[in-house]
């Protein structure tokens, strides 16, 4: 059984390139500005957070469905696989555990594309618009389901 307080945090395609990739969207936080706020957060939580970034689909995937007995939530920013990826929306399904999407923009506010996402109907809540924040709301939520 897993203990109540291991988080997966996994960051998706492009977000290493926060703080210089469209800031007026975005923001000027970093990756890893953001990963010091959520291992913060964490650790005034008592939570273990294992952070993994990855611009490759089938990482995510293998991370997501690898995940159950090993965590007892998955915090996810799929950035651009939000729009297109049913394996990731798959895994999600497969995974047994709670997962919260979170994006620092509020994709309803965003070009026609970016309106849909296929994890939100499979997640267990989501966290958009509020940049950086989103990720400790979503944390904060996602302890509230495990």
């Amino acid at each position: 059984m897993v203990k109540k307080n291991k988080i997966l945090l996994i960051h998706g395609p492009n977000l290493n390139l926060l703080g210089r990739r469209e800031p007026g969207i975005y923001g000027r936080t970093t990756l890893a500005e953001i990963n010091r706020q959520v291992r913060k957060l964490s650790k005034k939580l008592k939570v273990a957070l294992t952070i993994v970034q990855s611009n490759y689909e089938g990482k995510i995937v293998d991370l997501i469905t690898a995940s159950k007995g090993k965590f007892c939530g998955i915090l996810i920013n799929p950035a651009a696989y939000t729009h297109t990826s049913v394996a990731i929306r798959d895994a999600v399904i497969a995974c047994g555990i709670p997962v919260v999407e979170v994006h620092l923009s509020n994709i309803y506010c965003r070009e026609e594309f970016r309106r849909h996402s296929l994890i939100s109907p499979v997640a267990r809540g989501t966290v958009m618009g509020f940049g950086p924040q989103s990720y400790l709301l979503g944390l904060e939520a996602l302890l509230s389901l495990t």
